[in-house]
């Protein structure tokens, strides 16, 4: 029952990975692209940790799977936010931003 649980969300995690795959080609530019790949893949990654944990019995490598899953965190929310940063002051506008400007002329 605990293989059952466990490869369930590693399903899920892969199910959010294609997810997220799929919303960085579909999405029309730089912000909702990384929006996409920064909460999806995250969540997805999530999953796959908790699922592999479930299906573990050492101590260790359960510490090392969430130390993993924290860097991950801690760096594509930063790396996130420097490129939208750095994009927002090099000029990058919202698509959205530039239909309701058309919209408002």
């Amino acid at each position: 029952m605990i293989n059952i649980i466990g490869n369930i969300f590693l399903l899920l995690g892969v199910l959010f990975f294609i997810i997220g795959t799929v919303g960085l080609f579909r999405f029309f530019d730089l912000y909702t692209r990384l929006h996409a790949i920064a909460k999806i893949d995250n969540l997805g990654l999530g999953f796959i940790v908790f699922g592999l944990i479930i299906k573990c019995d050492n101590i260790f490598i359960i510490l090392k799977l969430l130390l993993i899953w924290a860097l991950v965190l801690l760096t594509s929310s930063t790396l996130t936010y420097i490129i939208s940063s750095h994009s927002n002051k090099s000029g990058e506008i919202p698509k959205i931003s530039q239909e309701v400007k058309d919209d408002n002329n």
